[in-house]
């Protein structure tokens, strides 16, 4: 068996793009970069940055289009593809992305995120807290006394 897997969290590089197949599915196409920092053998600080072009398709596009604009954070987990085309002058042209399955929503001002799954599991899950009203959490107020571990029952 073989594993196609990517897991990527970054942001969002360009505003999703959003159109339709002829068969009426939404399509939606965005960039996300990502970025690694190490220490070279100098002990300098290293980084590089990499560029990864996404695509989603159906209801997921549809709320990637919605939701994220150029520089939200998203959590994408998916396949990698290339498609390959000739151009106008007939030259094989060639692009790798990542075919969404999963994803979530970036962390917003509140720290709070959300999550989406595709596929027909989604169940209630699969909606994203971006459509259900906000709501405060609740707190835990912790004893001010000791706790006797004879007083806990298992």
């Amino acid at each position: 068996m073989y594993i196609n897997k990517a897991l990527i969290y970054g942001n969002i590089t360009r505003d999703p793009e959003m159109k339709a197949l002829p068969s009426g599915i939404s399509v939606t196409s965005f960039g996300v970069a990502t970025n690694r920092t190490w220490k070279d053998k100098n002990g300098v600080k290293q980084e590089s940055v990499n560029f990864h072009n996404v695509v989603a398709f159906g209801k997921q596009a549809e709320l990637i289009h919605q939701y994220l604009k150029k520089g939200s954070g998203i959590f994408v987990e998916g396949r990698i593809q290339t498609r390959s085309w000739d151009d106008k002058e007939g030259k094989k042209q060639y692009r790798t992305e990542i075919v969404v399955e999963n994803f979530q929503f970036g962390p917003k001002s509140g720290g709070a995120s959300s999550e989406y799954s595709g596929g027909a599991s989604a169940g209630a899950k699969g909606k994203p807290a971006a459509t259900q009203p906000a709501q405060e959490l609740d707190t835990i107020e912790y004893p001010e006394e000791d706790i006797n571990p004879d007083d806990i029952p298992f």
